[in-house]
């Protein structure tokens, strides 16, 4: 019985399938892995410069590690054990969020208005927008040298002259936990309200003139205008402006540590952060880099927390806004 055998295959048409086959696997392993390849640097970079030291600092905690000595033997959790049961630590932590509330509160409000004011057609805007601006790019070390000589505790100085002329007594502004307190949030707003003027300006820009034009025609007023459009339009920026704030304002450093010249944060700790207790650890007498980690590990543990809490009502904000807009409609 003859067999017959199957036909030969042109070897040019049996290739040919697989190269078109390579080039569709290659197409979309492109469509999937470009997008990642492209987001990857930044990733990359905050892995290096984000990541890792929070997971370092965290190995560094568990450990006695002297400044000098370096890395010496695990010791688990004693060293946030230690700092829980130091007082200068919730005195850091009370200061801190006092300064923080004294600071960011007014900080938003004055620049939420100023932005109002700079949104309007007034003469020279440019000039007013970029001079808001500028006490941010001074040295953050040159403002606290300045305003503790205009916070001065001595009559002559410059905010207690100005007071004397109201009639109000000097105020020793070093002596005091609140005086010391609204002295360096003073320094705080001098410095970032500028900044977040611009931002929240930036998103008025945005807002579509056809609002304002209707709020008109309906014989809205400005302040009206200002509640009912400008301030809901406004919502995502202030909410981004509260949580940066919020992140800046727990990790103030510079402001206190040169309100005066020992750095300590007052004879009897009135103004010390929680950062200037992480530094004193770190780099004072103790010199514990593992006892400065655990503090520095606590804050961040807060800071998150707080960020949360913030997103949380944010969100909770925003839907409640969303819910009567839809209700409105109905």
């Amino acid at each position: 019985m003859a067999v017959i055998s199957p036909p030969e295959l042109d070897p040019e048409l049996d290739r040919a399938p697989r190269r078109i086959a390579m080039r569709q696997r290659l197409g979309r392993w492109d469509v999937k892995l470009s997008p990642y390849l492209y987001v990857s640097p930044f990733f990359i970079v905050f892995a290096i410069v984000g990541l890792f030291p929070l997971a370092y600092t965290a190995y560094v905690s568990l450990h006695k590690w002297h400044l000098i000595g370096g890395k010496g033997a695990f010791v688990g959790f004693e060293n946030y054990a230690y700092v829980l049961a130091q007082p200068n630590f919730w005195i850091g932590l009370r200061n801190t969020f006092s300064i923080f509330l004294l600071s960011s509160v007014p900080q938003v409000i004055i620049a939420l208005v100023l932005a109002v004011v700079l949104n309007n057609n007034i003469r020279a805007k440019t000039f007013w927008r970029m001079g808001v601006l500028l006490p941010y790019v001074v040295a953050p070390v040159a403002v606290a040298l300045i305003f503790s000589k205009m916070f001065a505790d001595s009559p002559t100085g410059l905010i207690n002259t100005l007071l004397g002329t109201v009639g109000i007594d000097a105020i020793r502004w070093h002596a005091g936990v609140l005086s010391s307190h609204v002295a360096i949030a003073t320094m705080v707003d001098f410095r970032w309200t500028g900044y977040n003027t611009l931002i929240l300006l930036a998103a008025m820009q945005a807002v579509p003139s056809d609002l304002y034009e209707a709020a008109v025609l309906d014989g809205a007023n400005r302040f009206r205008q200002f509640i009912s459009i400008t301030v809901p339009m406004l919502r995502p920026t202030i909410i981004f402006v509260v949580i940066t704030s919020t992140i800046g304002g727990l990790q103030i450093f510079d402001e206190a540590r040169m309100f005066d010249q020992t750095g300590q944060g007052g004879a009897d700790r009135q103004w010390m952060t929680v950062t200037m207790y992480i530094y004193e650890l770190g780099w004072g007498a103790q010199k514990s880099f593992g006892r400065a980690a655990a503090v520095a590990w606590i804050l961040f543990l807060i800071i998150l927390l707080i960020g949360l809490m913030n997103f949380w009502f944010t969100q909770r904000i925003a839907s409640s806004g969303t819910t009567a807009g839809k209700k409105k409609k109905r």
